[in-house]
This record gives structure tokens, sequence and C-alpha cells, in this order.
């Protein structure tokens, strides 16, 4: 047993056993470093932070019951479901799920086991619902958590139908309608539109302000399924602030029309765009701001826009602007080498077998300038 002061405090563990603190005070005791087995429990409730040894058992035995929920809710054990929160009720508001938000949450996410909502699982939130947990936990934690993906829409459905607000925002800030947004998942999009959601996003909120067709372009994810997602939105009347319609139709994979805009103003070919504050990808935070439009073809992984970019005379070797601080002045292959999973291979391909050829100098991205 170790001799830690009660005034070091630890945190218990995740699925702390009983048992095992029961040893602990028993080892205490017995090493002399308490007068009786009630004085050394007492010890050890103070080492993990609890006033009382009934209070820190209460904590334990509520964690193991928390813990036999979230086994149940993975296993679509619907009889285990109701068995626990029927016994006790309070686990309707249990620290499961997504941010915590609730089991109901948990249940909605569908991630263990992974994919579409079955049977099992639809009935085993519908019963949550019907018999104490909030459909609003978290400020609509189980609905937004839902809309991340189009194969659980059925969860949506069910949601929506007891009550979750398609407009609400998450945790206060976050619109749900963003979710899909995020994962660029045009199907998901298109039912909350379909069922009244505001592309908009007009509440005020703390943070991510915005519309949603302003957070789909700016999200970390690359998909060829965004311009389906922007589209959905285009048709619900959203609007954005990036009124630069050349990188709006790259964007939408719509190179007719931007052909159209190329063939009456050629200078966009090699044209810096300052307003770009979007293009990060996870933690790789440099945008495009001052890119042209062969840079964000690299960003979004879009071939063919970076083909005909590149056959119009694009320079494959263009300088994105440098910031205030000496940061940019990265080429379009930069933006295309810096994507998950090597999304970004087939525009560097393409980019390296351009006629100017690369230059190796991406150093500067991360200096002063040159």
């Amino acid at each position: 047993m170790s001799t830690d002061s009660p005034d070091q405090r630890r945190p218990l563990p995740d699925r702390p056993n009983l048992r095992h603190l029961q040893d602990q005070a028993k080892d205490l005791f017995l090493s002399g470093g308490a007068e009786s087995l009630t004085d050394a429990q007492f010890e050890i409730a103070r080492l993990y932070g609890f006033a009382s040894w009934p209070k820190l058992k209460a904590q334990v035995d509520a964690l193991e019951e928390i813990g036999q929920l979230k086994q149940a809710i993975d296993g679509n054990d619907l009889e285990g479901v109701e068995f626990l929160m029927t016994r006790n009720p309070a686990l309707h508001r249990a620290p499961l799920g997504y941010g915590k938000n609730g089991p109901l949450t948990g249940v909605a996410e569908c991630r263990v086991p992974w994919g579409p909502p079955s049977a099992e699982r639809l009935t085993m939130a519908e019963w949550m619902i019907d018999h104490g947990s909030d459909v609003h936990q978290g400020g609509e934690g189980p609905l937004m958590r839902a809309a991340l993906f189009g194969h659980r829409i059925p969860m949506m459905e069910l949601l929506v139908s007891h009550g979750a607000d398609v407009n609400a925002l998450w945790n206060g800030y976050f619109p749900i309608i963003f979710a899909p947004c995020e994962n660029v998942e045009p199907a998901a999009l298109k039912w909350l539109l379909d069922h009244g959601a505001d592309p908009d996003c007009p509440r005020p909120r703390p943070k991510y302000a915005g519309t949603a067709l302003d957070y789909v372009m700016s999200t970390y994810g690359r998909s060829p399924r965004l311009g389906a997602c922007m589209d959905a939105l285009l048709d619900a009347g959203g609007t954005t602030k990036h009124n630069v319609p050349p990188v709006f139709d790259l964007l939408r994979s719509r190179l007719d029309r931007l052909a159209e805009q190329l063939d009456a103003d050629p200078a966009l070919l090699h044209r810096p765009f300052p307003e770009l504050d979007f293009g990060v990808t996870g933690t790789r935070l440099l945008t495009l701001r001052g890119a042209t439009l062969l840079h964000v073809a690299a960003e979004y992984g879009n071939v063919e826009a970076a083909r005909m970019l590149l056959d119009r005379g694009a320079d494959v070797n263009a300088r994105a602007a440098f910031d205030h601080h000496g940061v940019g002045g990265q080429t379009p292959v930069f933006h295309a080498v810096t994507q998950f999973h090597d999304a970004g291979l087939p525009v560097t391909r393409l980019l390296n077998c351009a006629p100017a050829g690369l230059r190796n100098d991406h150093h500067d991205v991360f200096s002063n300038r040159p």
C-alpha cells in the first residue's frame, strides 16, 4: 500500500473495483497506517476525494451499474436495459454517450455495434424515451449524433417524432444541421432540411458562427459528396458569406460553369483570393487565404478541376499569399499532400506530372518570407 497522504488525492479510475479498494484499506490497516479498519477505509475514501467510505462505495456501485448499462446498450440487450433502468430510473441521466449527454445519446449514435440502427436499437430508444429519457438531453445530443450519417435516418425519424428539435443548438453552440455538414453527408442533411431545419442557422451562439453553407465548405473532411451537400442547402434557400462564384462552382464540381467563367475572364486562372478563410484539414490550420483556384482544387481533391486548370495554363508553382506573421507562400501541392489517409495522392500525382514541374520549396510555409 502506498503511503500517499490524503492531501495528495487521486482520481478514481474509470472502472473502479470495490474489492481492490477494500484491499487497499486492509493493507493500510495491517501496515500500521491506521488504528482500525474503519479508519483505514476513511483514509482511502479521502485519498480518492470522498468525505466517507459509504460515499466512496456508493460512487463505485453507481459506476458499476453505469458500466452494466453501457454493456447492455452496446449489446443491443433490450431486456438488460429495461431491467437496469426500471430498477434505477436515475440511469436515464447517467453520464454516457457523446459528451456524456446521456444513455439515449449513446443509443442514438449506433457506434457499438457500428451500422444502421437495427429494429432492436430503435425499440430500445423508444422504450427509453417512453420511460424517462429526455429526448433533448445535452441540447439534442441524440439527434445531433444520429444526424452524422445518412444510414441513421431511421433514428432521426424516431427522435423527431418524439419532439427533437432540428433547429436546436447542441450544447448551446452547435446547430444540429452542422452535424451532417461536418461529415459531408447529403442524405442526413437533406432529411433535416425537409423537416424544417433552417440552412442559415440564425440563432445567436458563442461559437461556430455562420450558415450551414459556410460550415460545410470549411469542414475538415474531403468527400466527392460536398457538391451534393451544397446543392441541398442552396435548394433550401441557404446563403453563404463566400460570394466567390468560381470557387463556389469548383467546390460543387460544376466545371461547365467554371469553364464559362474562365472563358469570360481568363485572369481568374491566376488570381489570388484573399477572402478564402477556409480549407483546413484536421490539425493543419493553414487556410486557402490568398490562394488560387488550383490551390482550391488541390485542397479538395478535385482531380478533374485541377486537370482543367492545368490544361488552361494554371501555374503549378503559384504561391499563396503570406500573412502578417510571414506564414504562407505554399503552392498547390502543399494542400494535396496534407490530407487525411493520402486522399490528396491523385492530385499530387497530377501536379507532379505538370510540364512546369514542382519546386521543392515548401519549407517557406513555416518560415518568414524568402
